[in-house]
C-alpha cells in the first residue's frame, strides 16, 4: 500500500495574520503576538496505529523506543531498563503530591508503539488510536515516507485555533461545560481515577471538530513539531532530568492533561519534550505545504 492511500485527510488552512501564545496562562507561552502564516495543509486526525503499521510493514522501520540501549549512553542506570521500552503512564493507587510526576510515569521495557503498556499488551481494538511511543526521529520518517512534513509550532497552533483569534480553547473562551464532551483530557481526580471514558487514548474523531473540521487539537495525545524549544525549565509532563538532550515543542495537550494540574489542552500551550523520548500520549500529524494538495 503506498503512502499516498493511507496517509490522513489533509484540510488547506488560508494564508492568514493571527495572534499566537498567551500572556494569561504559563510563563511560556508568554508574549501574545501577531505572525503571518503562509497556507499549508495539515491531516485532520493524528496518526493513527493503523497508518503507522502500514508505514513500518512498508519500510521495515524500527522505532526509536524498539532499538537497543547502549549502556555508555546511561551510567549508572540499572541493567532491568537497559532494555528497548519507553515511559508509561501508571495511575497511582490514590492521591499524591503532584509536584512528583514520577509516581504516574514509568519506565516500561518493551513498551511502544505496537504494546502501549508494555509487554502482555498490544493494539487490538486500537487500529484507530492516535499512535504513540513515537520519538521526533519516529515522526519525522514517518512524514518523509509520506511525502509531508511536521508542522512547525506556529502551523500547528494556527490550525489549532480553527480561526478562532485569540481564543482561550479550540471551541471559543468559555470552558467545558459538565456533562460535555469538547476533548478529551482529564476527567476525575489527576493522577488515580478517571471518570469513565477517560484516562487513555480514545479513536481519532471520538470528539467534536474545530471550526476547520480537524479533529482532536485538544487533548488524546501531545504532538510533535518541527521546532526546538526555546526554554529549558518547564517540564510539566514529561521526564525531569534528560540532560543535554534536545527538546522539540509539542503542542495540543493530552489525555493526562487537568484543570487541576496542567491545564495544556489549549492552542496556545506548549512543552518540550526530548527528541528521544517517545511517551504514552506523544504522538503527531503531518502537514503539506504544496498549495494544490488539499480539500
Amino acid at each position: 500500500m503506498s503512502a499516498a492511500v493511507i496517509t490522513g485527510e489533509l484540510r488547506r488552512i488560508e494564508a492568514q495574520t493571527l495572534t499566537v501564545g498567551s500572556d494569561h496562562h504559563y510563563p511560556e507561552e508568554a508574549p501574545a503576538r501577531t505572525v503571518d502564516v503562509d497556507a499549508f495543509e495539515i491531516e485532520r486526525h493524528p496518526v493513527t496505529n493503523a497508518q503507522f503499521a502500514a508505514f513500518v510493514r512498508a519500510t521495515k522501520y524500527v522505532t526509536v523506543a524498539e532499538q537497543p540501549l547502549d549502556p555508555a549512553d546511561f551510567p549508572g542506570a540499572p541493567a532491568e531498563n537497559l532494555q528497548p521500552g519507553s515511559m508509561v503512564f501508571t495511575p497511582t493507587p490514590g492521591p499524591v503530591d503532584l509536584r512528583h510526576l514520577s509516581q504516574w510515569w514509568t519506565w516500561t521495557p518493551g513498551a511502544s508503539w505496537r504494546r502501549p503498556e508494555g509487554r502482555g499488551s498490544s493494539l487490538a481494538d486500537r487500529a484507530d488510536h492516535p499512535v504513540v511511543h513515537v520519538a521526533h526521529a519516529d515522526a519525522h520518517a514517518y512524514a518523509m515516507w509520506a511525502g509531508l512534513a511536521l508542522p512547525t509550532e506556529v502551523e500547528w497552533e494556527t490550525a489549532a485555533r480553527g480561526g478562532l483569534d485569540g481564543a482561550t480553547y479550540t471551541w471559543g473562551d468559555s470552558p467545558e461545560e459538565p456533562g460535555t464532551r469538547l476533548a478529551n483530557f482529564w476527567h476525575g481526580e489527576f493522577p488515580w481515577r478517571a471518570d469513565r471514558g477517560y484516562g487513555g487514548t480514545t479513536p481519532v474523531g471520538a470528539f467534536p471538530a474545530n471550526p476547520y473540521g480537524l479533529v482532536d487539537m485538544a487533548g488524546n495525545v501531545w504532538e510533535w513539531t518541527a521546532d526546538l524549544y526555546d526554554v529549558v525549565d518547564h517540564t510539566c509532563c514529561g521526564p525531569e532530568d534528560t540532560g543535554f538532550v534536545p527538546r522539540h515543542v509539542v503542542k495540543g495537550g493530552s489525555f493526562l492533561c487537568t484543570d487541576s494540574y496542567c491545564q495544556r489542552y489549549r492552542p496556545a500551550a506548549r512543552r518540550p519534550q526530548p527528541i528521544d523520548t517517545g511517551m504514552s500520549h506523544v504522538g503527531f500529524r503531518c502537514v503539506g505545504r504544496s498549495l494544490g494538495a488539499g480539500t
